[in-house]
């Protein structure tokens, strides 16, 4: 697999996300809701970054199988209660958006005061939804990514860098 983005690109595009984050919330309290389980690492190091008060929880998707998209699944039972709160969703990549979509039409049952998402990636041509995240970290070609959080088949979420997948990986 080759490298896509090192540590220390890793490190500055979540910094500078953090920076986009504190700029637009201040002081005012954020519940953040993570996207099991893509999510996580970029959870740990944003949260670290962030300057408000924070509450955090999660909610579980799954509609990966491989490489291959199947049907999304969506678990809410250990998210916090978000009325009345502003909301800050996070997920690890912006692929067609149908996750993202789907899983913010739910938070927006709930009544939270603002709802808004950050990922750590866009990747380049591939929505499918008329949005995009409020904050993204970084834009990266039409490649399958592994490392910093991100897997195939359960595999390589602990890599410190994003690398991509070529053929003989996958095979």
């Amino acid at each position: 697999m080759k490298t896509l983005l090192d540590q220390e690109q890793l490190n500055d595009g979540v910094q500078e996300l953090a920076d986009a984050i504190n700029s637009q919330y201040g002081n005012t309290p954020l519940t953040i809701v993570g996207v099991l389980t893509g999510s996580v690492v970029l959870m740990a190091d944003l949260i670290r970054k962030l300057n408000m008060p924070l509450r955090v929880g999660v909610v579980q998707t799954s509609s990966y199988q491989g490489t291959e998209r199947g049907k999304l699944t969506i678990n809410s039972e250990m998210m916090l209660d978000i009325t009345e709160r502003d909301v800050l969703l996070i997920d690890d990549i912006f692929d067609t958006g149908h996750t993202l979509q789907e899983v913010r039409a739910l938070m927006h049952t709930l009544g939270p005061a603002s709802l808004k998402s950050a990922v750590l990636l866009c990747k380049t041509g591939r929505q499918e939804v008329d949005w995009r995240p409020e904050f993204v970290a970084f834009d990266i070609p039409d490649e399958f990514v592994v490392g910093y959080g991100l897997d195939y088949n359960d595999q390589y979420r602990n890599l410190p860098f994003l690398a991509c997948l070529e053929e003989a990986d996958i095979a």
